[in-house]
């Protein structure tokens, strides 16, 4: 009766881990790169190979009948870690051999056997791969057989049943994406009844053994015994720099066509004072006094007075108009609050013939050649308001400094803010 308990506990607990094979989750989609690696941790295989007497701890020699003695089984396997997997074997088999006197036949047959084995795997050996080629591995655990023995024709025990302890050596050779060559020697030691030891020479058996394993799950993952981090991520890593190769020499040819579309914009190529980007009349004749449009003043308000000593009041006319200049952010549009006290500054221009020279700057966020743009345009857009106000084109320069010219710290906020601004100088 504990017998028959013994094999059925042994038989549901070999079934439920085999079991699971079926509950797999539905792949999740691949990962991108560097991201988390999906792997297949579940295999079964199939094995054939010499069942004998004899091990390599002794026993005695080999004979030519053991080469009959052939053995064959089946394994379900769940990788737990790269290096560690739990393993599910069944087999079953003939041993035969001849007794020390070497003239009677003894034969003894194992009937089934179920074993659960953990598997560690020494070393994977990936040649710059993602799937390793050669896997050796050691392996150890627990099983329970059931056997016959029969000496020439005389039956010496029928359907014994006991426990064994399964240890292994061999390696693995990773043929495809999932595909194992198992190549193995096993030594089973017998830890049953005195009759059924006395059966195996010194209560152990070896088994020589050739099989194939094969991975369960998406083809496209690789298997997790298999798989090298290392040579992956050397793939991925030439893949991240090629991409980000192009992505300089993309942003490189966009920088040269921004080079080139900001030469074109603030230059001025009819020479009226106004530059291109700002020119509405592009191609007015030399000499022509234009507005800050560049279109041609038709009726001309331009009142040309002695010119006056710069005083106090004119200063603070340019002092206002500083204070009080905003701009949007991150553009060259002027405010609609500065109009009063750059009208006022127009009206100075006009009634005394004063020169004005504005200068624009930034603070150092950004790069520098984004500044100087941005510098510049301002500087010229306040120019073009001016001139619309009457003010006379060719008394007034633009230019732009961007951050090279800095009146406080750019390391705080209030010193890059004094930092961002136009500069009015009369003369």
């Amino acid at each position: 009766m504990n017998r028959r308990i013994t094999k059925s506990t042994m038989l549901v607990a070999l079934l439920g881990l085999s079991s699971q094979l079926f509950a797999q989750d539905v792949p999740p989609p691949p990962p991108g790169r560097f991201g988390k690696q999906s792997l297949r941790t579940w295999s079964i295989g199939a094995h054939g190979g010499i069942l004998s007497q004899n091990t390599f701890l002794g026993g005695g020699s080999v004979k030519a009948e053991e080469f009959k003695s052939i053995g064959y089984g089946a394994f379900v396997k769940k990788q737990i870690l790269p290096a560690l997997g739990l393993q599910a074997d069944f087999l079953r088999g003939e041993i035969k051999t001849l007794n020390q006197t070497s003239t009677i036949e003894q034969k003894n047959s194992i009937n089934w056997s179920g074993s659960l084995t953990a598997v560690l795997n020494i070393a994977n050996f990936s040649l710059n791969t993602e799937n390793a080629v050669l896997i050796p591995y050691v392996k150890a655990g627990a099983g329970y057989m059931s056997s016959d023995s029969e000496v020439a024709s005389t039956q010496a025990f029928t359907d014994r049943e006991g426990w064994f302890i399964p240890t292994g050596v061999g390696f693995k050779l990773g043929v495809a994406k999932g595909i194992n060559i198992d190549l193995g020697y096993d030594i089973n030691f017998i830890k049953s009844s005195p009759t059924v030891k006395s059966a195996y020479n010194e209560s152990r058996f070896s088994y020589a053994h050739a099989g194939l394993e094969f991975a369960l799950g998406n083809k496209e993952n690789s298997q997790l015994q298999n798989y090298s981090a290392v040579a992956d991520l050397r793939k991925q890593s030439a893949e991240e720099s090629a991409e980000l190769r192009r992505a300089l020499s993309t942003a490189e040819q966009n920088a040269q066509r921004d080079r080139e579309q900001y030469a074109k914009d603030l230059g001025d190529d009819d020479n009226d004072g106004v530059a291109n980007k700002f020119d509405k009349c592009p191609g007015t004749p030399s000499g022509t006094v234009v507005d800050g449009s560049g279109c041609p003043i038709k009726v001309q308000r331009e009142i040309i007075k002695e010119t006056k000593v710069i005083t106090e009041e004119d200063r603070k006319v340019v002092r206002d108009a500083i204070s009080n200049l905003e701009f949007d952010l991150g553009k060259s549009t002027i405010r609609s609050k500065s109009y009063a006290t750059l009208n006022r500054v127009a009206g100075l221009l006009v009634d005394k013939n004063f020169s004005l020279k504005l200068a624009g700057h930034t603070d150092n966020t950004g790069s520098r050649e984004l500044n100087l743009r941005l510098s510049k345009e301002r500087a010229e857009s306040v120019k073009a308001y001016l001139v619309s106000q009457g003010a006379n084109a060719s008394r007034i320069e633009a230019t732009g400094y961007g951050p090279d010219q800095p009146i406080a710290t750019n390391k705080t906020a209030a010193g890059r803010q004094q930092n961002r601004r136009v500069e009015f100088t009369l003369y």
